[in-house]
């Protein structure tokens, strides 16, 4: 789409708006309840897509949709728990309200590496709280982002409602300044790298708007002595390898304890060397490709520089010889904490391999970084655990105890901290980022 695709589709939007604001918000969870529904009816068609064109593994674009689906299911009965207090008034005879309305026009610019998901956390919540919603995917995930409204727009048509509710434009960075500064998009929610997204946050503040941010991060996974290994080895495999590196939570950083520092490292390279590569629609397959050429070309730049600043590459690293862009899942041990690669955000399959004596110090690690969204720690330490969840333990958004840093709940808002972009999406009392308070 062009920018003239882009004002036609603002103000049929904003039509559409005037006729969504007027429908009682159980009416409207019965809509979002149908469009999961619709969802489940092509899940598996809509996972292969997602597959084709993003490069995850089926199982994986399936499990992306059933996300979608998950927080319709969430969103239904939110719309009917949605409200304000009645708070005791100063003054006789007065009633004090908190009344929560729609702000009006909710803008979604997702990334191209959970291409459905992340459209469903938001559209999904907003559509509930009496917004109208215009989508820009990745311009390399265009044909799910298409999918997905044709769906939603045929929920909404047989409903007579008008498909503009959810709306759609595909295109470039151009449709992505322009949705960052008009002042008619009443909220931005936006998805992906810190670069981008602190341009998009300028933009918008520039002209007093309220966005969402999400951005990149640099996940870190904590192994203490007393951690069991039997949960350690495959969640690190999971959090590091799964999606090839391409989720935001993908854990970067595994630091051990010195003391099973070697141990893990062996085991870890033992279960590296069993993951399945190959066609992400293979059932077979645990892990597919990089999503472009540039990612692989990042990979290696990375690569050179772990071995440059110290590391040593414990297994893979290279590209792999087969048609695609395809990369070795890679472990690098050896560097300091420090080292600038391990603060670097690469968004590929390496994962820093580093040791640690105390744990004041690894938590201080853990925080060190610029990014905060998602931190995982192993013990069975209950005091460890608790210092852990407290004020000086891990400042990262999301904080995991015996769980890999990969994935989240749709019932817990979802979102990081620092240059992560202070953002919430999904559940909790996330709604009220989607609309206005009137005191």
């Amino acid at each position: 789409g062009n920018l003239e695709d882009y004002e036609e589709t603002v103000k049929k939007a904003k039509e559409a708006w005037k006729v969504w604001a007027d429908i009682p918000a159980p009416k409207r969870g019965e809509i979002v309840r149908q469009i999961g529904d619709a969802l489940r009816q092509k899940i598996k068609v809509l996972g292969s897509l997602v597959s084709l064109e993003m490069g995850k593994i089926f199982v994986e674009g399936v499990g992306e949709v059933q996300e979608y689906v998950d927080v319709c299911d969430y969103a239904v009965g939110l719309s009917r728990m949605i409200g304000g207090p009645i708070l005791p008034s100063e003054r006789p005879g007065h009633a004090l309200i908190e009344q929560w309305n729609p702000v009006g026009l909710v803008g979604v610019i997702t990334a191209f590496n959970f291409p459905v998901a992340v459209y469903g956390w938001n559209s999904a919540i907003a559509m509930i709280c009496g917004n109208v919603c215009l989508w820009k995917g990745a311009p390399t995930t265009s044909l799910v982002s298409v999918a997905v409204t044709k769906i939603i727009a045929k929920v909404l048509e047989d409903n007579k409602l008008p498909g503009a509710i959810c709306s759609l434009v595909c295109g470039g960075a151009d449709i992505g300044t322009a949705m960052a500064r008009d002042e008619r998009m009443d909220l931005l929610s936006f998805t992906g790298s810190t670069k981008v997204g602190k341009q998009v946050a300028l933009m918008v503040q520039e002209r007093f708007g309220e966005c969402v941010v999400t951005c990149s991060c640099f996940n870190f996974f904590k192994v203490f002595e007393d951690a069991d290994l039997n949960l350690v080895i495959p969640s690190a495999l999971f959090a590091a390898v799964g999606t090839a590196g391409q989720r935001c939570t993908t854990a970067r950083r595994l630091f051990l304890h010195e003391s099973i520092h070697d141990e893990v490292v062996a085991k870890l390279a033992k279960a590296y060397a069993q993951v399945r590569i190959g066609d992400p629609w293979d059932s077979d397959t645990l892990y597919g490709p990089l999503h472009t050429k540039e990612a692989v070309k990042m990979f290696l730049d990375a690569v050179e520089q772990a071995k440059q600043q110290g590391g040593s590459v414990v297994c893979g690293g290279k590209v792999i010889n087969r048609p695609g862009n395809y990369v070795e899942p890679t472990i690098v041990t050896g560097l300091p904490h420090n080292a600038p690669i391990v603060h670097t955000e690469t968004f590929a399959p390496i994962l820093y391999v580093l040791k640690f004596k105390e744990e004041e110090e690894v938590f201080a690690w853990n925080n060190e970084v610029k990014q905060g969204l998602s931190s995982s720690i192993f013990t069975k330490d209950l005091g460890r655990i608790f210092r852990w969840l407290g004020p000086k333990g891990s400042d990262c958004g999301i904080v995991n105890v015996n769980i890999p840093t990969s994935g989240a709940e749709i019932g817990g808002a979802f979102g990081g901290e620092k240059h992560t972009g202070g953002g919430r999406e999904s559940g909790s009392d996330s709604w009220k980022l989607y609309m206005r308070r009137s005191t």
